[in-house]
């Protein structure tokens, strides 16, 4: 089954895997100390950073029923702690997919594929 299904009293519901990888990748890209979602391979062992128009090749996601796994892949900004942005990543994946989509999201997985200097730092070193 490719993504959610939902019956109504006026009909079917289907929301699509790459419209639920696409708000995971919008949920993740507010957090702070994210510089932007990664692609899921390697380019000759540097991580790709995605346009926003591309988020989604980030994220992958299994729905099984009503409950989705989700898994991350994430450049994070250099000297923020990791562990803080990635559980912060996960809270907030698992919050607005939970809401906007109805699915149980009972796990998030996170991979950091990268550390970059962000906007924020860049600015910083002026």
């Amino acid at each position: 089954m490719m993504g959610k299904e939902i019956s109504t009293e006026l009909g079917q519901i289907t929301i699509a895997d790459e419209v639920i990888a696409a708000i995971a990748g919008m949920a993740a890209t507010e957090c702070y100390g994210l510089v932007g979602m990664a692609s899921r391979t390697f380019t000759d062992g540097i991580a790709e950073l995605l346009g926003m128009d591309n988020i989604a090749r980030g994220v992958e996601v299994d729905v099984q029923g009503d409950n989705a796994t989700i898994d991350l892949y994430i450049i994070v900004e250099y000297g923020t702690r990791i562990t803080e942005v990635a559980n912060n990543v996960m809270d907030k994946v698992k919050y607005i997919l939970e809401t906007t989509t109805g699915l149980n999201v009972p796990e998030v997985n996170v991979t950091v594929h990268g550390v970059r200097v962000g906007a924020g730092g860049k600015e910083r070193q002026k």
